[in-house]
């Protein structure tokens, strides 16, 4: 018999199917049990009557426990009173694997606990949706950048210099010279676009930040498009789009995953073009008068990001910060050098900053002499000056965080539950 799934069980109405999964959870009523059977594509329930099978099948059930490892055989019913709108009768149960004292129990269990048990925890219904929507949110990334004649081209992960502070590198050696984990993979998207105009790269960064905040991981997903002859105006429309194509293929795609996390998607339905832009002068002022004691200069907080955030019904995109805080790669305003063609885009509802980009530096002179004033090692930089040297252009780029993204369009308070094995400042297991 083949093997069929439970996302597929709808097309199977009066056919015996055969179901290969774990027991997510079962109760009995006399002599009927009704067998919840989770197959990673869903959850459907299995009936089990003790007239309709053998002693031995019957007796084989008694020993079921959480996260049993099954396979069902029975005949595909619709019942509108059955979770899902289906129901299996059965007509014959295999146990795989047992499943003894499963350390997950429906009570409730700390973060550290849960965090130790990850391996076991992302099989929990909210987790499972927190993934399916993190998996589509990368599918839609991918084919956004794909259908608009971007090319992929991937980043390493070990570098010979920093792209975002040499303070978060994560140095390691590499045959006896010094290594860094990648912080970012745009500086090697500047090259790209010299050869292909439109790029983006996609994949792990990291960053060794000491933080322990909700927001914080040190090992986390970015995509970082980057477009060559492309202006800071420009880069806000791209971000802006991109993010409104994201949120509107997620609303279509994971609605089922969204209400089990019971967000309130009426919120995500608001993102819409255009959203609302404020320079970091006026961004300064608001913070002033929310009663934030915030000195222009200074940069934003995880707390200043959020009051600004929740100023607006969708994302807001701050621009125009003072050079002095931001990247050695950010070009200067020809208006005004003491502020940066930069922008970031920070998410509604206490999110904070999901987005951040740029127009970068194209002139040589300002470049060599940004690289002397961030006291950065100029034998690291010098193919990256190269660009510069050989066809300088004007280009632009951002870098959007997966799991931040994430975090935000499911409505929840840790970042750690939107990647399937965190890496936080104490936890490198599992």
């Amino acid at each position: 018999m083949p093997h069929t799934y439970i996302t597929d069980i709808a097309s199977h109405v009066g056919q015996e199917v055969e179901l290969r999964g774990w027991l997510y959870n079962w109760r009995s009523s006399g002599k009927l049990k009704f067998i919840l059977l989770r197959d990673g594509t869903g959850v459907i329930q299995c009936v089990l009557s003790k007239k309709e099978v053998s002693d031995e099948v019957w007796q084989a059930s008694e020993t079921l426990a959480q996260e049993t490892s099954l396979i069902l055989r029975g005949t595909v019913n619709q019942d509108d009173r059955a979770p899902g709108g289906y129901e299996i009768w059965l007509s014959n149960l295999q146990i795989v694997g047992p499943s003894v004292d499963y350390p997950i129990t429906p009570k409730e269990h700390g973060d550290a606990f849960l965090l130790d048990h990850r391996h076991l925890w992302i099989r929990s219904r909210k987790q499972h949706a927190i993934l399916r929507v993190r998996h589509q949110v990368v599918k839609t990334i991918r084919d956004y950048f794909d259908e608009r004649g971007f090319t992929l081209l991937d980043a390493p992960i070990f570098t010979p210099a920093a792209a975002e502070g040499t303070t978060t590198l994560f140095e390691t050696d590499y045959f006896g010279e010094k290594a860094y984990l990648s912080q970012s993979g745009q500086l090697y998207m500047e090259p790209a676009c010299a050869a292909f105009g439109k790029v983006y790269c996609f994949g792990p960064t990291f960053r060794a930040e000491k933080s322990k905040t909700r927001k914080h991981l040190t090992e986390f997903w970015m995509v970082e498009p980057e477009v060559a002859f492309m202006d800071l105006e420009e880069d806000m429309e791209l971000a802006e789009d991109f993010l409104c194509s994201i949120l509107g293929r997620i609303i279509e795609r994971c609605r089922p995953d969204l209400e089990s996390l019971e967000r309130d998607i009426s919120r995500l339905e608001l993102v819409q073009k255009p959203f609302p832009r404020i320079s970091y002068k006026d961004a300064a002022k608001l913070l002033q008068e929310k009663g934030f004691n915030f000195k222009y200069g200074e940069d934003f907080g995880a707390p200043h990001e959020e009051v600004i955030g929740e100023s607006f019904d969708r994302p807001v995109i701050v621009h125009h910060y003072p050079a002095a805080i931001k990247a050695f790669y950010m070009k200067k305003d020809p208006e005004d050098p003491s502020l940066s063609l930069s922008m970031d885009i920070l998410a509604p509802e206490g999110y904070g900053e999901i987005v951040g980009g740029s127009q970068r530096e194209d002139n040589l002179e300002a470049l060599e002499a940004k690289i002397r004033e961030h006291h950065l090692p100029r034998e690291a930089f010098e193919w990256y000056l190269d660009v510069r040297r050989y066809g300088t252009f004007p280009h632009s780029g951002f870098g959007l965080g997966l799991e931040r993204t994430v975090t935000w369009i499911c409505g929840i308070r840790h970042i750690r539950e939107t990647i399937p094995f965190p890496r936080l400042i104490y936890r490198l297991k599992p």
